[in-house]
């Protein structure tokens, strides 16, 4: 009986091409899509649980109250992970951690490596990165040790062992004390060099609460049990006084306390990102519903097509219960049928999927190699997946054609009327609501997307080239910001500690004026001569940075007459309650006293998730971390080309490394980037898979209608108004579900914005574009059929009986 069940399920595929292949093609799409979103969700749930004690590992957070404000941040100071071990017998290990970039030199090669990780003895303990080669225990028990990782490795010794190499990384000299396996992809932690944490200098070796808070600190609790009991502990102990006094927290109002994070939680469920930006729950649970609409639509384009070509299949039903077939025989013939189809679309799914897995990292950011379609997980879930679409795929049709009567098969073959039309009605108005919803919502998300990379910031980001400072630059800074200037190409050049697309500098200031003391929790920014200039930022009031203030700077007398010029921006000035122009050669104090000397007009220096903030920039070149230059956009290549050439000649133990402002500035939003990507791809499908379910009910009505359209055709009807009439039942169902999807799409589309303070409002001419192109569309995909029906001779309509 089986074979007979297959022989006859395959002789259907063969005989109904086109369906089949519409069947066929929908279900691989669908399934295709499920199984790579299910893959890259599994990823992001699975982040950071390779290691051993993943449940007893914690990240520390730090929170306090300065000047008023309440900042709240994923770095601590440096005593956090020492003290806390002291104190806390839950503790068992912590490792303070901090990830940079370094000029790394052995022989003849020198890089400058950015995903250098400084880090205490103890992380090879508390994470589970494996070493090849090397003792973890010893590893990095002195400061002259260093570990690779194996693609590290290869760059620079080859197949050559690299264990107790030297390499000289900034001005000292380390050995190789272990290779390490390249860190997983779905850890927070991606590291190339580890070394000892002492190595980042002074900073790193006194213990302090702040204001050095720039480290990533994690624990190994002894039991995960004891982590909520833990937090309260912190708690109490960040409130005594002697902490408060430690901490030189001077002000009632503020404190410092801190605050400890599952690390299995922090990727997708944390505010504060670490050594790499955060996933975000939210997107998982729309990428899970997109993969399961994508799904919902191919299982009804199969449940209208199968019943599309059950008319034609009446005297084969009939004949069989004739013959003595039951109702569970014909039942499983049908369902049947329905697993051979969707257990092909599964196999040609998953090649497909291996075949999209470049185009789907690109997407993603991710880099999944096709081998991970190849555990059992992705497989078993393909095979699960295909059993439960077959099923829900096939079960009304083969209810529907197990259940019929003989006798209403023999006399009129099979008629789609009343509740079972209405089934199929409700399942296109399914599929087209989701594509609407999903078409409307991705053009909300572009249309903020290209308001975000085109957005006046308050400054211009495009054309500056940002080049590192680093080694001994700092001696002959004048002379090297001298030579870049004279480059042709070049407009201008400045140097700051952040680049100004993200400040995360935080400080605050006192401000004394008729109306009292005024304290204020801001954001600053040391910048060099030039910095207004180069940024091609406006001032509103004063003046920009000149050479005669650096004579404010004055070290005699221990740093008596010491002073630091200001420039502030609106946002600051209105806080303390001061005009622009009432704000010029106010005093500031900020550690140091100073006057200000500009104001400039408010800038994003920030995500446009947050509001224009108060900003403080002050002149130093102590703390510049990057030279900026504005390049001629006409002549790109050859400045670039000459920049290097002075590079090479006056810091020629550093490589030449460079990127661009907008390409930082872009990086702020990879998230919501790549969100784009996949809802334009989503939307896509979705309307794609919904015109072919329309296909499929318009097959069928044409169909069911053939010798009513003879008729008419016999009685003058031309091929225009029969088109129109076979059309406007299926446009009545797309208009029904563009009028539910408007609304689902209009708050689903206003809830997302909100999370951006700088954001566009929702225009009424994406609603109304969307319902005029789905209509066209679905007109379109009906007129084949209506066009074609029409053009058929009558009198071989009228012999169809």
């Amino acid at each position: 009986m089986f074979r007979n069940y297959l022989k006859t399920a395959f002789r259907n595929l063969r005989k109904n091409k086109l369906y089949s292949i519409i069947n066929i093609l929908g279900l691989t799409v669908g399934l295709s899509a499920c199984l790579l979103i299910g893959v890259y969700i599994t990823h992001e749930l699975n982040y950071d649980k390779f290691n051993v004690n993943a449940n007893r590992i914690v990240r520390a957070t730090m929170e306090y109250k300065y000047y008023g404000t309440i900042n709240k941040v994923a770095t601590t100071g440096t005593k956090v992970g020492p003290q806390f071990k002291r104190i806390f017998p839950a503790i068992e290990e912590y490792a303070r951690t901090f990830i940079g970039h370094n000029v790394i030199k052995t022989g003849d090669k020198i890089f400058d490596e950015s995903r250098v990780l400084y880090a205490d003895p103890a992380f090879f303990k508390i994470f589970s990165f494996h070493l090849i080669k090397g003792n973890a225990t010893i590893a990095l028990d002195a400061p002259d040790k260093i570990i690779l990782t194996q693609s590290m490795s290869k760059k620079y010794f080859g197949e050559e062992d690299a264990l107790n190499k030297i390499f000289t990384v900034g001005n000292r000299d380390l050995k190789v004390s272990a290779i390490c396996e390249d860190a997983p992809q779905n850890s927070q932690i991606k590291f190339d060099f580890v070394t000892q944490f002492l190595n980042l200098g002074d900073n790193a070796k006194d213990e302090s609460w702040w204001p050095s808070n720039y480290w990533i600190t994690y624990f190994l609790v002894r039991d995960k049990k004891s982590i909520p009991q833990l937090q309260q502990q912190i708690a109490e102990y960040m409130r005594t006084p002697e902490l408060r006094s430690e901490a030189r927290i001077e002000n009632k109002d503020d404190y410092l306390t801190i605050h400890i994070e599952p690390l299995t939680k922090v990727h997708l469920y944390s505010s504060l990102a670490g050594s790499e930006p955060n996933g975000n729950i939210k997107y998982i649970y729309i990428f899970a519903a997109i993969a399961l609409l994508i799904l919902i639509i191919a299982c009804a384009n199969y449940t209208n097509l199968a019943t599309a070509q059950s008319a034609g299949r009446s005297g084969e039903i009939g004949m069989r219960k004739v013959m003595g077939a039951s109702k569970p025989q014909v039942f499983k013939q049908f369902i049947g049928e329905s697993f051979v189809i969707t257990f092909i679309a599964a196999w040609l799914a998953f090649g497909l999927s291996i075949l999209l897995i470049p185009y789907f990292n690109n997407v993603s950011g991710k880099q999944f190699s096709p081998a991970i379609l190849l555990e059992p997980l992705p497989i078993i879930s393909l095979i699960i997946f295909a059993m439960v679409v077959s099923f829900l795929a096939g079960l009304y049709p083969a209810l529907i054609l197990s259940g019929t009567q003989i006798l209403d098969i023999l006399k009129k073959g099979f008629s789609f009327t009343g509740g079972r039309n209405l089934l199929r009605k409700a399942l296109i108005i399914t599929q087209f609501g989701i594509s609407v919803f999903l078409i409307i919502y991705t053009v909300i998300i572009m249309q903020q997307m290209h308001y975000m990379q085109t957005k006046n910031l308050g400054y211009d980001k495009d054309h500056i080239l940002v080049l590192p400072i680093g080694g001994n630059m700092f001696r002959n800074f004048q002379s090297l910001k001298d030579a870049f200037t004279q480059v042709r190409g070049v407009e201008n050049v400045t140097a700051s500690y952040e680049t100004p697309e993200y400040v995360q500098w935080g400080d605050g200031i006192r401000a004394t004026d008729e109306k009292g003391k005024h304290e204020i929790s801001l954001n600053a920014m040391p910048v060099d001569l030039d910095f207004i200039k180069t940024m091609k930022m406006q001032l509103v009031a004063g003046r920009d940075f000149q050479q005669s203030d650096f004579a404010m700077m004055d070290t005699s007398n221990h740093e008596a007459n010491y002073h630091l010029p200001y420039i502030i921006n609106e946002t600051l000035a209105k806080r303390i309650g001061w005009t622009p122009q009432q704000s010029i050669n106010r005093t500031i104090e900020k550690g140091v006293t100073g006057p200000v000397v500009g104001v400039v007009k408010n800038f994003n220096f920030s995500s446009l998730h947050d509001p224009i903030g108060p900003l403080l920039i002050f002149l130093s070149r102590d703390f510049s971390h990057d030279f900026m230059l504005r390049i001629d956009g006409n002549d790109m290549k050859p400045t670039i080309a000459r920049l290097e050439m002075v590079w090479k000649q006056r810091v020629p133990d550093i490589p030449f490394n460079y990127h661009f402002l907008d390409e930082a500035y872009n990086k702020l939003y990879l998230s919501e980037q790549r969100s784009s990507d996949l809802f334009v791809i989503a939307a896509s499908l979705a309307i794609i898979l919904a015109c072919l379910g329309l296909f499929g009910l318009a097959a069928l009505t044409t169909v069911q209608r053939t010798k009513e359209i003879g008729i008419r055709r016999v009685l003058g009807a031309n091929i225009g108004s029969i088109t129109i009439l076979m059309a406007i039942n299926f446009l009545k169902l797309v208009g029904l579900a563009i009028l539910i999807a408007i609304p689902l799409a209009w708050w689903a589309g206003n809830k997302w914005l909100q999370d951006f303070a700088f954001r566009i409002p929702v225009q009424a001419y994406v609603f109304i574009a969307t319902a005029i192109v789905t209509a066209l569309i679905a007109l379109c995909t009906v007129g084949y059929h209506a066009v074609r029906a029409a053009l058929m001779n009558p009198v071989k309509s009228l012999r169809t009986e």
